[in-house]
């Protein structure tokens, strides 16, 4: 049957069709809905892990007991996963092991733009890319096929374009897949040296393989311009590119150029780049981000005139204009509206439960470690209350090296922030190095009963599973006092006077110690909203006090405070600013 599908969607549906029995990922924008959209299979076992070392390794554990299993992430994620994957490399699989990764062009929700495609090529696995809905869908299921086929973990890698726009899909049928049976081999899966030293060259041969596979096996194809653009025998430029580039390159140069469309990049099909060479005068290699095509049809000292990266940035997204601009072709938009409208920048909802927080810590004026969660934008003007972010669960162990190094006087007016699913995933050892190594550090997990910023996603802290039923909970406070932290405190970030006293004292204190801002995201379904509050327009003095909380519900109108009711979540932080009790 076919029918329009999200990308995302459309890999949970080959997941399902392939027979895959266990999901475990930890969300990742853009990839968190192909594990959301799997768990609406009920042959699919779906869980949220707590990070994605720990994903991958459950996913591991569920093939070598012989069930296909699939672990997904976004591309920063890989980088937590990269310990078992290289090895994993190594050790092979039992039943088929899929890993998908969400890269992230332009950063629309990330905090880099690194190319997934290194892990494939370091790691020595194979690597594939679909380019639509319909191809998420059966590449799903070839990666199923050629892990088990040559026993290799195999990387699916999709992009947000793909992941999140909608095409047409076939739908098919489950194909039940009997569990293999597991077979101790202690040289196969006990990855000590001795054993470790015999297993690389089996996975160099194998890529040599697969890089045979590839090339009987329809995966990447060669689509010829039209008759009537050759000159003498040959495509004026051929173009090699794969994923979202090859849409743009479809829509913005048609059939004007010969296209070698590569499904699988990793590895790359040398002898079928080398005959399409012979076929074109010139070619260009169309890709986002770092030039791994590129630099491989360079090393292969083909006699043809290369461009790439000379024509387009390593730095964001394609586009269809962007390609046909380097092409010499029209770029012409359509018609534009002759009016200014108003960027919309990104910022805390109303009543967001860490504004109160951040305001505290803004008035405190202390150096503010943070972390990667939606709690981020607490860098935004006009909190501006956070001085460094660098990847998930660094802000514990950086604040930790910058007292180390800075002594008492960074001690008393530096702190850290982190959310409670990043607590989870990787904040938990560096509280332990905190504990441990006994720096006077003080530290905050804004728990909001939620992983906010993927979308809501369930963790270990929430009491909940990924399908919202009871689940075991990890007890914050308790945890932290087992780790060795004497001193843990718990304040409500709606009372801005509790929060501020509060963190003067734990900064005052000669030792580690813990603050749990807890209030759930007020998005949450199960949080009520209070009525609007409302402004006395008389006794408001036009100081714009409560401005500097940043909450999009308040606005100066004629010179006065205005709250929108249709924002407003009756919150009371700003009300706690005025002086003269007009909000």
């Amino acid at each position: 049957m076919k029918q329009l599908m999200l990308g995302n969607a459309a890999a949970a549906r080959g997941l399902y069709e392939s027979g895959c029995a266990v999901v475990s990922s930890y969300p990742g924008t853009p990839s968190t809905e192909i594990t959301e959209e799997a768990a609406k299979f009920k042959e699919i076992y779906c869980e949220w892990a707590p990070n994605e070392k720990v994903a991958l390794e459950t996913a591991f554990g569920a093939s070598l007991a012989g069930k296909r299993s699939f672990c997904g992430m976004k591309h920063v994620g890989l980088n937590v996963a990269a310990d078992p994957l290289f090895t994993m490399s190594y050790t092979g699989i039992n039943a088929g092991l899929v890993i998908g990764v969400a890269d992230d062009p332009a950063m629309h929700s990330s905090q880099n733009e690194q190319d997934s495609r290194h892990y494939a090529i370091a790691a020595k696995v194979p690597m594939l890319e679909p380019s639509d809905s319909d191809e998420a869908l059966n590449y799903a299921k070839i990666a199923f096929t050629l892990s088990e086929q040559f026993d290799t973990p195999v990387l699916y890698k999709m992009c947000t374009r793909i992941a999140h726009s909608q095409s047409i899909v076939e739908a098919g049928e489950r194909k039940e897949i009997p569990p293999k049976k597991y077979k101790k081999d202690i040289t196969k899966y006990v990855m000590a040296p001795a054993n470790a030293i015999h297993r690389h060259p089996i996975v160099e041969k194998r890529l040599k393989e697969i890089e045979e596979w590839s090339l009987k096996s329809g995966i990447n194809r060669i689509e010829l311009a039209t008759p009537n653009f050759f000159v003498n025998g040959k495509a004026p430029i051929g173009v090699i590119t794969s994923s979202t580039s090859y849409q743009y390159t479809k829509e913005a140069l048609g059939n004007s150029v010969s296209i070698l469309k590569l499904g699988m990049i990793n590895p790359l099909p040398t002898q079928m780049i080398k005959e399409f060479s012979k076929s074109v005068e010139k070619l260009i290699i169309i890709e986002e981000l770092d030039p791994i095509i590129e630099q491989f049809c360079r090393s292969l000292g083909l006699a043809i005139e290369i461009h790439g990266k000379d024509m387009f940035s390593n730095c964001g997204e394609l586009s269809q204009n962007i390609i046909a601009k380097a092409f010499g072709k029209n770029t012409e938009e359509g018609p534009k509206l002759n009016i200014d409208i108003p960027v919309r920048p990104p910022i805390m909802c109303a009543g967001c439960p860490h504004r109160g927080m951040f305001y505290a810590l803004h008035k405190l004026k202390v150096t503010v470690w943070g972390d990667i969660g939606c709690y981020t934008l607490g860098s935004v003007a006009p909190l501006s209350a956070m001085d460094v972010t660098l990847c998930m669960g660094a802000s514990f162990s950086g604040l930790h090296g910058w007292n180390k190094a800075g002594g008492a006087e960074y001690e008393r007016k530096s702190v850290a922030v982190l959310g409670d699913s990043t607590f989870v995933h990787s904040g938990m050892t560096g509280l332990a190095t905190i504990a441990y190594n006994q720096s006077a550090s003080t530290v905050i997990v804004l728990d909001n009963s939620i992983t906010g910023m993927t979308g809501h996603q369930q963790n270990p802290t929430t009491g909940k599973n990924l399908y919202g039923e009871a689940a075991g909970r990890i007890d914050l406070e308790a945890l932290a006092k087992a780790m060795g932290i004497s001193h843990v405190r718990v304040v409500d970030p709606y009372n801005i006077a509790e929060c501020e006293k509060v963190v003067k004292e734990e900064l005052d204190f000669d030792g580690p110690s813990l603050i749990i801002s807890r209030r759930p995201c007020v998005l949450l379904k199960t949080v009520k909203a209070k009525p609007a509050l409302i402004v006395d327009k008389e006794k408001c003095r036009s100081c714009k006090q409560c401005m500097k909380i940043g909450c999009s519900a308040i606005s100066m109108q004629g010179g006065k405070a205005h709250i929108d009711p249709t924002l407003c979540v009756g919150c009371g932080v700003c009300s706690q600013l005025c002086a003269f009790g007009a909000l």
